[in-house]
């Protein structure tokens, strides 16, 4: 039986390639942009300039990938703060995102509505850890929640963009979120990747999903 697409080792050569082709187009505007977005980070609040924070990559091995600080002093490896109530803490357990963070900086929030915090992580996609298209980067404590379709994720490259990114984001439940990693691994396509490269622009200036 042939091996899915998302195993061929020639299509995977070639969106490796076009990654590295693709980030190396637009490194110029997306550097200009990220020394524009650093200085008005280390503007607003004193502070490391980015956040790392080690997720799963392919084969199942901790990647650290890179954002621009978002936060006020704390990062997401602390305690959630204790001012927060039973529900947002149970919000916080179950999707490791909240909707009002209170450690959200003015600034960070506006980073995180447009995906502007996540310019660094073109260095990931040129190192390899990632793909620019491809499932959403897990943490090790999602591993139990992926269930089955964990082995599919440790098949691919984690994308800095993907089927969550442009179909709602935060706005989905967790089980949507892993239903579209596993529609994607299961039915990649270069098509595919394309497609989902097109619904980027205007997902990301839309906003939508974003917190």
């Amino acid at each position: 039986m042939p091996k899915p697409p998302c195993q061929s080792s020639f299509l995977q050569g070639m969106k490796r390639l076009f990654d590295i082709l693709f980030c190396l187009v637009f490194a110029l505007p997306v550097l200009l942009l990220s020394m524009a977005v650093a200085l008005a980070v280390l503007l607003e609040q004193k502070g490391p300039l980015l956040f790392r924070h080690e997720r799963i990559g392919r084969g199942g091995k901790q990647i650290c990938i890179y954002k621009f600080r978002t936060m006020t002093g704390e990062t997401r490896e602390k305690a959630v703060p204790d001012l927060l109530t039973e529900n947002e803490r149970a919000l916080w357990e179950r999707d490791q995102k909240l909707r009002n963070d209170p450690r959200v900086t003015p600034l960070g929030a506006f980073l995180r509505k447009y995906s502007l915090d996540e310019l660094p992580q073109f260095l990931n996609v040129l190192r390899g850890d990632m793909s620019l298209i491809g499932p959403r980067p897990i943490v090790r404590e999602e591993i139990e929640k992926y269930g089955e379709v964990f082995q599919e994720y440790c098949r691919v490259r984690p994308g800095l963009t993907g089927l969550w990114q442009v179909s709602g984001r935060n706005d989905l439940s967790y089980e949507e979120r892993v239903a579209l990693d596993h529609y994607y691994i299961t039915s990649w396509s270069p098509a595919l990747d394309i497609t989902i490269l097109l619904r980027t622009i205007p997902a990301v200036l839309s906003g939508k999903g974003a917190y």
